[in-house]
């Protein structure tokens, strides 16, 4: 099978669906589909096919424990976003980002026990973020937005599937859920819309998180057992069920 054309044409496919979804129903709903596995769950499939599934069980892991560190991204972005512009906001989020891949390092931790933590973490950190009752007006996004994201999304499935083996299936894991998309959205939504629809969109991301975190359950549990085709429809109808769920809650958490 080739891998390459598939990286290269799964994952763009993927990012470019789900931000015309986002332009279509705003940046909440935006921020909300950001939160599923988009770069990810392929960075998994890849690995597995080209690593075996032992080594894709072990970065999943990686990436369960890694989803706190992207929350915590958008619970720092979503408060500084009031304060100040994007820039300083950007890089004390990915600061963030990155003090905690570094204390998660050494922690390893069994899935289901890992999965109820971060599922604990991320209802504190949702309890944590501003809420947002004010639209910005709706501005147009450059033409190159979309293309843009896509060609991001490729890349960091490109690099962190090429650096793996060095990386080992642990902290490539951790580096997985880094906030690239959360952080493309939220600039341009803070530059283009102001700081409440920016807070809105971050709010959006961990509440799709759950979902996340509930697709990477599945996947590091099963995929040894039940191989990669089941597991990952399995991991899919969970995830986007858990989606749907949390759906009902979009409009009473912002």
């Amino acid at each position: 099978m080739n891998t390459l054309a598939l990286k290269l044409a799964l994952t763009p496919t993927l990012i470019g669906v789900v931000s015309l979804a986002g332009r279509r129903w705003g940046p909440a709903v935006g921020g909300w589909l950001v939160g599923l596995p988009f770069t990810s769950a392929p960075l998994v499939f890849f690995l597995a096919l080209e690593r075996g599934l032992t080594f894709a069980a072990a970065t999943a892991i990686g990436i369960l424990a890694g989803a706190v560190s992207s929350a915590v991204f958008c619970l720092v972005y979503s408060h500084l976003v009031y304060h100040w512009r994007w820039p300083p906001a950007v890089l004390l989020g990915w600061l963030a980002f990155a003090a905690l891949t570094w204390l998660l390092r050494p922690v390893a931790l069994p899935a289901i026990p890992l999965f109820l933590g971060v599922s604990g973490l991320l209802a504190v950190v949702l309890y944590l973020m501003p809420r947002a009752a004010e639209i910005g007006e709706s501005a147009e996004a450059p033409w190159w937005d979309i293309p843009a994201r896509m060609a991001a999304a490729t890349g960091i499935v490109l690099l962190l599937t090429t650096l793996a083996p060095a990386l080992g299936p642990h902290l490539s894991g951790l580096l997985a859920p880094f906030p690239l998309f959360a952080t493309i959205l939220g600039v341009f939504t803070h530059a283009l819309q102001g700081p409440a629809p920016a807070a809105r969109l971050m709010r959006g991301v961990v509440l799709g998180m759950f979902a996340f975190t509930a697709f990477f359950l599945v996947v590091s549990v099963l995929i040894e057992r039940a191989g990669l085709g089941a597991t990952f429809a399995l991991a899919i109808l969970v995830a986007l069920g858990v989606q749907a769920a949390t759906l009902r809650l979009l409009n009473r958490t912002l």
